[in-house]
C-alpha cells in the first residue's frame, strides 16, 4: 500500500499509518471514529464508577465495584488496540497485536466469569465471595493468557521475525493462540446460565446482563474467525479491517450489554424480598441460644385457673395455692374507742349522811 504519493486527508506521515486518514478508503477513519468514542465514553464511566463507590449501600453489590473497574480497564484497551489493527502489519504493530489481543479479552471475559460465579452462590442464598477473592480470580484467570502469549513472542521472534510470516501462517497462530481466550468466553456463558437457577430473582438481572454479552460475542467471534481463516475466501487486504471490526463491536457490546445495566443495577433500590441477604450480612438477626437449662422465671406470666376458679397459680409466686378471699366480709380496720373511766360518777367529796 506504500506510495510516494500519500492519499487523499493525509499529510507528511509515514506510509504505515495511511489508513489513519485515507479519505478514499474510509473505513480506517470509521472505525478509529468509533474507537476513540469508546475511549471517551469508557473513561467517563470509570468516573462514574468511582463516584459510585460511597453512593451503593449494599455490600454484595460493592464487592464487585474493583471487578467491575477492571473490566474497563479492559474496554479500555480493546477501543486502544484498534488503532494497531489499523496501521499497517510491521515490526512493532505486529508484537502488539499478537499479545495485547489475547490478554485484554482474557481480562474482561475472566470478570464475567468472576461475576458469574459469584452471581451463582448469590441467587441460591450463599454468602457471596469476598471482594478480594475476586480480585485474586479475575486475575489469575488473566495471568494464563499473559505467559501463552508471552513464550509464544518470544519464541517466534528468536526464530522468525514477524514480517516474514505468510498470510496463513499468521492467521493461524493468531487463532491458536486465542484458544484459552475461547475457553473463558465458552465457560462464562455456561456459567452466566447457572445464574438463572435460584430462589432470589434480584440476582438474575446481573446474569442476564453477562448472558447477553457473552451470546453477542460468541457471535462476534465465530464470525471473525471464520472469515480470518480463508473459509469466505477474503482477500488479504480484509484481514485488517476483519479484526479491527471485531474490537470495536466487542467493546460497544461491553459496554452497552454489561457496564451501562450494571451501573443502573448498582444506583437501583435494593428490596427486601428480592435482595434477602443484604441483611443476613450486615445485621444478626438471632442471638444464638447458650447451653444450659432456660430460666422461665422471667417468662411471660401465665395464669392458670383451676376448679370454678377460686384457685390460681403464678410463675412469679412460689408453688402454693392462693386461696381467693371473699369479698362480701369487711377486712377492714376498726377504729380504737375509748374505754369508760371508773371515776366518771365520782363527785370529789365526802358522803354525807
Amino acid at each position: 500500500m506504500a506510495g510516494t504519493t500519500p492519499p487523499p486527508g493525509c499529510g507528511n506521515i509515514g506510509s504505515d499509518n495511511y489508513l489513519l486518514c485515507d479519505t478514499n478508503r474510509a473505513w480506517g477513519i470509521v472505525l478509529e471514529s468509533l474507537a476513540a468514542a469508546g475511549v471517551v465514553t469508557t473513561v467517563i464511566l470509570m468516573f462514574s464508577l468511582l463516584f459510585l463507590i460511597c453512593k451503593v449501600q449494599d455490600n454484595s453489590k460493592r464487592n464487585m465495584i474493583p471487578v467491575y473497574f477492571l473490566f474497563l480497564l479492559g474496554t479500555l484497551g480493546i477501543f486502544g488496540l484498534t488503532f494497531a489493527f489499523i496501521i499497517n502489519f510491521n515490526e512493532r504493530t505486529g508484537p502488539t497485536r499478537f499479545f495485547l489481543f489475547g490478554v485484554l479479552f482474557a481480562l474482561c471475559f475472566s470478570c464475567l466469569l468472576t461475576h458469574s460465579s459469584n452471581l451463582i452462590k448469590l441467587v441460591r442464598g450463599k454468602t457471596p465471595i469476598s471482594c478480594w477473592v475476586l480480585l485474586i480470580l479475575a486475575t489469575g484467570f488473566t495471568l494464563v493468557q499473559v505467559i501463552i502469549a508471552i513464550e509464544y513472542i518470544v519464541i517466534k521472534t528468536n526464530h522468525l521475525n514477524f514480517t516474514q510470516m505468510s498470510r496463513d501462517q499468521h492467521n493461524s497462530d493468531f487463532v491458536m493462540l486465542l484458544i484459552y481466550v475461547l475457553f473463558l468466553l465458552a465457560l462464562t456463558f455456561l456459567f452466566s446460565m447457572f445464574t438463572f437457577c435460584g430462589p432470589h430473582k434480584g440476582w438474575k438481572r446481573s446474569g442476564a446482563h453477562i448472558f447477553f454479552t457473552a451470546l453477542f460475542s460468541i457471535a462476534i467471534w465465530v464470525v471473525w474467525i471464520t472469515m480470518l481463516m480463508g473459509v469466505l475466501t477474503m482477500q488479504d487486504m480484509w484481514d485488517d479491517p476483519t479484526l479491527s471490526i471485531a474490537l470495536v463491536s466487542n467493546g460497544w457490546v461491553f459496554l452497552i450489554m454489561y457496564i451501562v445495566p450494571e451501573l443502573c443495577f448498582l444506583t437501583s433500590p435494593s428490596r427486601p424480598e428480592d435482595y434477602p441477604l443484604e441483611n443476613n450480612f450486615c445485621q444478626p438477626k438471632h442471638i444464638k441460644q447458650s447451653s444450659g437449662m432456660e430460666n422461665r422465671a422471667y417468662s411471660q406470666e401465665e395464669i392458670m385457673q383451676e376448679g370454678n376458679g377460686d384457685l390460681a397459680y403464678s410463675s412469679y409466686s412460689p408453688h402454693f395455692q392462693l386461696k381467693t378471699l371473699d369479698p362480701q366480709k369487711d377486712f377492714s380496720i376498726p377504729r380504737p374507742k375509748a374505754r369508760a373511766s371508773p371515776y366518771q360518777e365520782y363527785a370529789g367529796g365526802k358522803d354525807t349522811k
